[in-house]
């Protein structure tokens, strides 16, 4: 498929109808269902964008946290999760571009793998995007991975000090550190953060 095509509608729908999501490891990920687990509160409003087959958003939601969302380009994910879970809220599967995102703020926003799946140069779009999303004081929280960033993505990595750089400039940086739990495939290669909302 032509470049130009990266991270469009159609690029993402053949991704899903070939099954090449090699970044897809069929369960929410580790280092995210523990942050999850020690959330202090479950009426928080939370995003998942980029979210595929939403294993996080179904983790959330089975354990108490109803105010979720999940977003994703393609509608192929999106229509799986929802036969697999019918009684979770259609009105929550949000089938757009996430930059188009308007009119909802949230509480927290996780991220795994939707960073890494966008064009670099789409990097600093994205975290303007966020910002403008979350609530004051509203957190972005996930994973970023930590290897040389390759231009035959998606995936694209990036490094420490890259991110540090980017997303100081609109968030409180609480953490940004090497994963201790990751999944055995990505030990070494994943880093865990907690970004703050600086401003509304």
């Amino acid at each position: 498929m032509n470049t130009w095509m990266k991270g469009t509608k159609e690029f993402w729908d053949q991704r899903y109808l070939n099954r090449k999501m090699g970044w897809d490891i069929g369960e929410v990920s580790s280092p995210l269902k523990a942050y999850i687990d020690q959330l202090p509160s479950k009426d928080l409003k939370i995003l998942v964008p980029g979210a595929g087959n939403s294993y996080e958003v179904a983790y959330l939601y089975k354990n108490g946290f109803q105010d979720v969302y999940a977003l994703d380009i393609s509608e192929m994910p999106l229509e799986k999760f929802r036969k697999e879970h019918p009684d979770f809220p259609v009105g929550q599967l949000l089938n757009i571009d996430f930059f188009e995102l308007n009119e909802i703020k949230f509480d927290l926003i996780l991220e795994q793998t939707f960073f890494c799946a966008l064009q670099p140069d789409l990097r600093e779009k994205y975290a303007r995007k966020m910002q403008s999303l979350l609530n004051e004081r509203g957190v972005l929280a996930g994973l970023l991975f930590d290897f040389e960033r390759k231009d035959g993505g998606p995936p694209y990595g990036g490094n420490i000090e890259e991110y540090r750089s980017l997303f100081s400039r609109f968030f409180k940086i609480k953490k940004l550190e090497r994963a201790y739990n990751s999944i055995p495939p990505r030990q070494g290669s994943e880093l865990f953060f907690i970004f703050e909302n600086k401003t509304n």
